[in-house]
């Protein structure tokens, strides 16, 4: 016999009783719809596993070369590495208000969106938001930002703006 997910389930069994009791274009369309923001769901979870902000180079979560380690070590915890993977949606933004909360205590956060291909809105401002409390805070704030698309939506929601031109760079090595 095969093994089915309890959600799973219950969505095959509440779409065969809507086809019989009311219709069967009903039924399909609320199963279809159920089950989207149920893997929408799991997708959010998913990406918000992917935002990582960092104060140490013994952290092997992010992808860094050796003398950036280095860098970050001799740092002394006081630079906030936030990196960020994968395409942003609006599930994300709840983690990366949680993973800033702390941004006064360091004296540099760099935002690292090397392998973000795409953000939205809610991503945007928390973004925005996350620039404005390090800079509150007297935390100069750097982007990394290589992805011409990426770039072009941040300059879009003018989060861009806040950070100054000499602090913008593409590669992590420049």
């Amino acid at each position: 016999a095969h093994k089915v997910s309890f959600s799973g389930m219950a969505i095959m069994y509440g779409v065969m009783l809507l086809t019989v009791f009311v219709d069967l274009i009903v039924a399909v369309g609320l199963g279809v719809f159920v089950s989207n923001i149920m893997i929408i769901e799991r997708l959010s979870r998913e990406q918000a596993r992917q935002v990582k902000a960092i104060s140490d180079a013994d952290e092997d979560d992010v992808p860094l070369t050796d003398s950036e380690r280095g860098l970050l070590d001799r740092a002394n915890g006081r630079v906030l590495f936030f990196y960020l993977s994968g395409p942003m949606i609006f599930s994300v933004s709840k983690a990366i208000s949680r993973q800033h909360t702390s941004i006064s205590d360091y004296d540099v956060m760099i935002l690292d969106l090397t392998d973000v291909p795409m953000l939205d809105v809610t991503v945007g401002l928390a973004l925005e938001n996350a620039i404005k409390d390090a800079l509150d805070a007297r935390c100069e704030v750097y982007l990394l930002c290589p992805n011409q698309r990426t770039r072009e939506q941040l300059e879009k929601f003018h989060v861009i703006d806040l950070v100054p031109d000499n602090n913008m760079y593409q590669f992590r090595y420049e």
